[in-house]
């Protein structure tokens, strides 16, 4: 008996040439599994179906069996001397662009095929870039056996064993369903660890679990959904809801002991921040505005269109041993907590602001509230460039961080014609708190001024009283040590290029943190702040990649006209070979955040080099993390030096490494990145084909409709308007420029984006056709800026490495076969 498959798959090319047949020699074998007829109450069933050798393959067999088994060769398959039996045969199918493929069974009688755990009937499945597994479920008779020939016609195949040690290429799976994790948490003594994990399965269902650990032993103490510490006595809690009413109840487990002891059943049922002093809590309670009728309405500012804008947050306390609430802040602006002294007799919040009619359109202050008599210290009066602040661990001073331009600019490191980004944030120390302090800028002390790295978060040790920063530090996110009392940084080597979250022992000189790097997943680690030195405490996905090849990733800078160095880095398909030419795939910063190494991001390089591109990373001029007068660069340029930076980093790049393709050269960014996408195309023609997601196309409609354009204007066109300064807003728009557009351009955009919206890419797409030029355009229903739903994302990014493959490999198949020509 024979039967035909054709399978729609993805081939990999750089492994093995043309084969017109394969036949597959060598299997993974598991089994037997001893079926019987099921007792013949009737003749048929409800559908008056018979019962027949067919129906023995409905009965279900675990395909994770096969983990367990065993290599055959093919011939005579085995077979069962007892009675009829199931069997299971694996293999597995890798490739890295587009094919067909004729997968061949002859000599079973009686038999199934599974691919990627789904059954295939004939006819053609579409599948992504990855390592297939093929099962092959067969049925055996009494002490017969079936002798099999399997064979696969196609273009640039592997065929594998599914167990063997053979590693494979890095795909969108590896992405979306890598384990991570989310936050981390050291004990006050240092001596238990808090962290939380996060797990996509595919199909996108996520799990989240939270582990409370004991770092001397090792062992996890607890795994709940939610727990977290108290702030001073080593114990950690967790909330549970009280039936029929919204109340908490708070109980504490002391994790030497596992003793719980509830200390609140009438908790307010909101989130909140228990004191240091464990005796009340404060949180927020949010007030609905006033509403407007459904169908006719009025927009009372800009930000009024956002869903919620209306609502308004006041603070209040609660103590956990009387049960009192007291309003603490009443009003129709919104406040927020920032911190709470060590003693507990003092909070820091702020309040917001409009402010429309200038620059910088929302101020904020931040004051001090005594919370004995409630009354408030002014530490800052409407500034609208602070973003956070701290306590001092005696409670003496504050420090804020906020962009260069807060407290009357005392932070600012810029030249005389430049403004500075109001994303890169400095730090800011206050003058000590009395009776008589004067909170005026000049008190203040500007603390990172000369000191290159973003600053994302810091913590101020109560222990050592040193202050922990977490940096952006070029395409690096590195942690430094601040010495308040010389003013000196030190930078710490946590062991990874990316520390993405990290929390200090207030009691001990231990530190939990965890991070990852262009080339590996998240890592947990423990280190003793005293002499840096760290412990790997759990690598989560660690199993993935013992079965995945990664092509290298290095560093490469480039010096641009005005001699600055360009940061840049690149990264080589896994069977890299340096006598052959690749296409290259080119990439850089959207916003003013630089295209930093993260490994599973929106954006994988790992993924996209697996394909057979070389991949070019960039970091022009404009990105934080590189001092502030580079940052500087982003403002008022409307790509303007960024785009050669990026143009002359690609050329140089092909003249240094003589593998690239020139002619088969594409790019790629979203957001803003997505404007240069479109704006390059307008001043190059170095582009063999282009991706713009969510991209600005004219920066005046993405001014006045986008969410948040007005807002971030006033980051990337400080002080400019459209109707000041049309050489930004119009002469630098690309739909202004589209007929200088020659590159082969796709457009993706989510139609639900609120930050970009949509006719942002509808309408250069629009003028594109227009013109004539090539061009497409992908909608993805309902996203936002991102694309996070999980089989939506594989639909929009399968269709930028097809648009990629037929412009760069000039391998149209794959587009084809998502968006084949249509007669309208």
């Amino acid at each position: 008996m024979k039967k035909t498959l054709l399978l729609a798959t993805t081939a990999l090319s750089a492994i093995m040439a043309r084969a017109d047949e394969v036949e597959v020699k060598t299997l993974t074998y598991a089994g037997p599994f001893v079926v019987q007829q099921p007792v013949m109450i009737d003749e048929t069933d409800v559908n008056s179906k018979t019962f027949n050798d067919g129906s023995f393959l409905d009965a279900s067999v675990n395909f994770e069996s096969l983990k367990k088994g065993h290599s055959i060769t093919t011939g005579t398959l085995p077979g069962c001397e007892s009675g009829k039996a199931l069997h299971l045969l694996g293999f597995t199918i890798s490739n890295t662009s587009y094919s067909t493929v004729n997968i061949e069974v002859d000599g079973i009688k009686s038999y199934q095929v599974y691919l990627d755990d789904k059954q295939i009937n004939g006819g053609y499945s579409q599948l992504q870039p990855s390592v297939h597994n093929v099962v092959i479920k067969y049925l055996s008779q009494p002490g017969q056996s079936d002798s099999a020939t399997i064979k696969i016609d196609g273009e640039k195949l592997l065929v594998g064993e599914l167990n063997s040690n053979t590693k494979r290429p890095y795909n969108i799976y590896d992405v979306l369903n890598a384990k991570s994790y989310s936050s981390v948490s050291i004990s006050p003594n240092g001596k238990y660890l808090i962290y939380k994990t996060r797990e996509t399965a595919t199909g996108g269902a996520v799990t989240n679990h939270v582990y409370l650990k004991d770092l001397k032993s090792g062992n996890v103490i607890e795994k709940r959904h939610y727990i977290n510490w108290m702030p001073r006595t080593n114990k950690c809690y967790f909330v549970s809801k009280n039936d029929g009413v919204k109340t908490y109840s708070i109980t504490t487990i002391d994790p030497a002991t596992q003793a719980e002891n509830v200390i609140c059943t009438n908790a307010p049922q909101v989130q909140f921040t228990i004191s240091p002093t464990e005796d009340y809590l404060i949180y927020s309670v949010e007030t609905e505005g006033p509403k407007e009728k459904k169908d006719v309405f009025e927009v009372i500012e800009p930000d009024d269109r956002q869903p919620g804008w209306r609502k308004r947050t006041n603070l209040y306390k609660y103590d956990l041993k009387s049960g009192l609430v007291q309003q603490l802040t009443y009003g129709h602006h919104n406040v927020w907590l920032n911190d709470i002294s060590c003693d507990g007799k003092y909070i820091l919040i702020s309040k917001s602001e409009s402010h429309l009619e200038a620059r910088p359109t929302t101020v904020t202050s931040l004051y001090r509230l005594n919370l004995e008599n409630l009354k408030v210290d002014t530490l800052i009066d409407k500034d609208g460039f602070i973003a956070s602040a701290q306590f001092s661990p005696d409670g003496t001073q504050v420090m804020v961080s906020g962009s260069p331009e807060a407290l009357d600019g005392i932070g600012k490191n810029i030249n005389a014609n430049q403004t500075p980004s109001m994303y890169d944030y400095q730090l800011f120390l206050s003058p000590t708190i009395n009776a008589g302090a004067d909170f005026s800028p000049r008190n203040w002390k500007a603390l990172t001024r000369d000191f290159n790295p973003n600053v994302q978060s810091f913590i101020w040790s109560k222990y050592d009283g040193q202050v922990y920063l977490n940096t952006e530090d070029k395409d690096f996110k590195h942690l430094y040590k601040l010495n308040i009392k010389t003013g000196k940084f030190k930078y710490i080597d946590c062991g990874e290029e990316l520390l993405e979250s990290f929390s200090i022992s207030d009691a001990s000189n231990m530190m939990a943190y965890y991070g990852q790097g262009a080339s590996n997943s998240d890592r947990l680690y423990t280190m003793n702040t005293k002499n840096s030195a760290y412990t790997l405490i759990d690598d989560i996905d660690k199993d993935r990649y013992k079965s995945i090849t990664l092509g290298k990733c290095e560093a490469w800078d480039y010096i641009n006209e005005k001699g600055d160095t360009i940061c840049c880095r690149y990264y080589l398909p896994a069977n890299f070979d340096a006598s052959k030419t690749y296409p290259m795939i080119v990439n850089y910063y959207g916003g003013c955040s630089p295209t930093s190494r993260t490994f599973q991001s929106r954006y994988p390089q790992h993924a996209y080099a697996s394909l057979g591109y070389v991949v070019l990373v960039v970091n022009p001029r404009g990105a934080t993390g590189f001092g502030q007068k580079w940052s500087a660069a982003h403002v008022n340029t409307a790509g303007k030096g960024v785009a050669e930076d990026i143009i002359g980093a690609v050329q140089g790049f092909c003249k240094d490494h003589s593998f690239v393709n020139s002619k088969k050269i594409g790019c790629i960014g979203a957001s803003y990145g997505g404007f240069m996408t479109q704006y390059l195309q307008t001043v190059t023609d170095i582009f063999a084909a282009a991706v713009s997601h969510a991209g600005i196309s004219d920066h005046t409609s993405y001014w006045g409709e986008g969410y948040w354009g007005y807002s971030y204007s006033e980051v990337s066109m400080a002080n400019s308007y459209p109707w000041t300064r049309k050489d930004l807003y119009v002469d630098q728009s690309p739909l202004y420029n589209a007929d200088k557009v020659h590159t082969p351009l796709l457009f993706v955009h989510g139609t639900g984006d609120t930050n970009v919206p949509v006719g942002e890419s509808i309408q250069m797409y629009t003028a594109l056709k227009l013109l004539g030029r090539p061009t497409a355009m992908v909608l993805v229903d309902g996203e936002n800026h991102w694309i996070l739903d999980y089989n939506k994302r594989i639909q929009w990014q399968n269709s930028i490495w097809a648009w990629f493959a037929k412009y760069l490999q000039d391998d149209s198949t794959w587009w084809d076969s998502m968006y084949g020509k249509k007669a309208l």
